[in-house]
């Protein structure tokens, strides 16, 4: 119940911050979530910044800027085509770097099994949304990008220091996007109230859920439990944004969630859960991501090796 209480708020909060959309932008709430994330997770890990070696600042400075990019381009998706949509594309990196380095006759049907899903999910035409489909496919890149800058950093840098200095890296490249908000008076309290939201519900409750959750059951588990997440995002799209998705939308979904849990699953029997599952958000996350102690959004049962399940200014 905790794990799925920890999806749940992951995608109640993009759900919220979406409200937001309209007065600061997709880009305004990522602003606001990154310092919500760098505020919770500075005073947690503590990383002294001073004593970085440059074999640390550079993957550091790069997470950063995945974090950066994730966040903007999810958002953009979610405003584009819809939250159910988008985080199911997002979904595809993790699952990608899981099935990446192998050539298992099952992980290969998986692989193509994801190709069937999202075939069915997009249904390609001249009136799809490209431009929000590409957003959703670039953070999936990026998801990827961060399981294995994670996994790299785990190993240069103790704990939850990695994170909480790219958080911080990642909010000072959003700060310049404040500045502007406040100038143009567009950070009104209603939508600052709604992107400090999205940031509680996406970063600081899942960081705190995951934390109870990997004591009590083991990492394999976590990942299964976490590819609810493209079916939680496509119920907060519903009842909360209005977003009604298609037959062939909710099958999409559907097909992709199916693949996940068969990969972790297959991944966990074949004895490859520490290297397939680092890295995956609260955010953000097994396949779908499974921490350790990680913020909310590191993996597996060793953080210091691992990243998380959703990156913390993750979706």
């Amino acid at each position: 119940m905790i794990m799925l209480g920890s999806a749940a708020s992951n995608q109640l909060g993009a759900a919220v911050g979406a409200h937001a959309f309209a007065a600061i932008g997709p880009a305004g709430v990522v602003a606001v979530r990154q310092f919500v994330a760098a505020a919770v997770l500075l005073p947690v890990a503590r990383p002294d910044l001073r004593r970085f070696t440059w074999a640390q600042w550079w993957p550091t400075l790069l997470l950063g800027l995945v974090f950066a990019t994730m966040n903007l381009s999810l958002y953009t998706a979610v405003d584009r085509i819809g939250l159910g949509l988008a985080v199911t594309l997002e979904f595809l990196g993790p699952l990608a770097v899981a099935l990446a380095g192998s050539r298992g006759r099952i992980d290969l049907l998986c692989a193509a099994g994801a190709g069937l899903g999202v075939y069915v999910l997009v249904l390609p035409s001249g009136s799809s949304d490209w431009t929000g489909i590409g957003c959703g496919l670039l953070a999936a890149g990026c998801w990827a990008a961060y399981i294995l800058l994670n996994r790299l950093l785990g190993e240069r840098l103790p704990g939850l220091q990695a994170p909480a200095a790219a958080t911080t890296v990642s909010a000072l490249l959003a700060a310049p996007v404040m500045v502007l908000l406040l100038v143009q008076g567009r950070m009104t309290g209603t939508a600052l109230l709604y992107a400090v939201g999205a940031g509680v519900l996406s970063s600081v409750v899942p960081y705190a859920a995951d934390l109870i959750a990997l004591r009590r059951v083991p990492a394999r588990y976590f990942g299964v439990v976490m590819s609810v997440h493209p079916v939680f995002a496509a119920l907060a799209g519903l009842i909360l944004l209005g977003q009604v998705l298609a037959v062939h939308e909710w099958l999409g979904i559907a097909v992709v969630v199916a693949v996940n849990v068969v990969a972790v699953r297959q991944n966990t029997n074949d004895g490859g859960t520490a290297r397939t599952q680092c890295g995956q958000r609260g955010h953000r996350r097994g396949v779908a991501g499974v921490p350790g102690e990680r913020h909310g959004d590191p993996q597996d049962r060793d953080a210091a090796a691992c990243g998380s399940g959703r990156p913390p200014g993750g979706e």
